[in-house]
């Protein structure tokens, strides 16, 4: 079950990566492949380490919003008290998300009952628990999830996200 778990947390991205080389190195036994030279600086996303708020500004299971990479990106900042996969600070009890459902770009919403994000436009649901896991409704993708950093004076700072936010062909941020 655990393996079952872990290819769910794996991301979409880091997926067709994995099974790309798989399936690269798969033909190479064959047929003799030469990769075309790509320049890396233009597929790389550079993100902006942004201060989200202090630890001592957050609340057990009280939602504060937030946006990262830029002020067109909204999501929600959570202290859950427990920790969690991918949970930042010393509790490893902090994460952040996206709150634009991947689905329709429907803003979403906090339950603080059963810890989810949810969408009133065509009622998908996300575990902020397992890494914003889509656990029901139309979306085809997971939630995107901000990576966080945490300084000695308790301050968070969002550095990346791990998937596409809605709207966007890439996370790529305009000037």
């Amino acid at each position: 079950m655990d393996a079952c778990n872990k290819l769910v947390d794996v991301g979409r991205r880091a997926f067709f990566a994995k099974t790309a080389a798989v399936a690269a190195g798969a033909a190479s036994a064959t047929v003799p492949l030469t990769s075309p030279r790509a320049a890396p600086s233009l597929a790389l996303v550079s993100y902006p380490s942004t201060r989200l708020a202090n630890i001592r500004d957050l609340k057990v299971n009280e939602p504060k919003n937030i946006a990262y990479p830029d002020r067109e990106s909204p999501g929600a900042l959570l202290k859950l008290g427990t920790p969690v996969e991918g949970g930042a600070g010393a509790d490893g009890d902090i994460v952040a998300f996206s709150t634009i459902c991947p689905h329709k770009g429907f803003p979403l919403a906090y339950r603080a009952d059963d810890r989810t994000l949810n969408c009133p436009g065509h009622y998908s649901r996300f575990d902020v628990e397992k890494g914003g896991m889509q656990i029901w409704g139309h979306a085809t993708q997971n939630l995107a999830q901000f990576r966080l950093h945490i300084d000695q004076k308790g301050d968070i700072y969002a550095v990346s996200v791990d998937e596409l936010i809605y709207g966007r062909l890439s996370n790529v941020l305009t000037a």
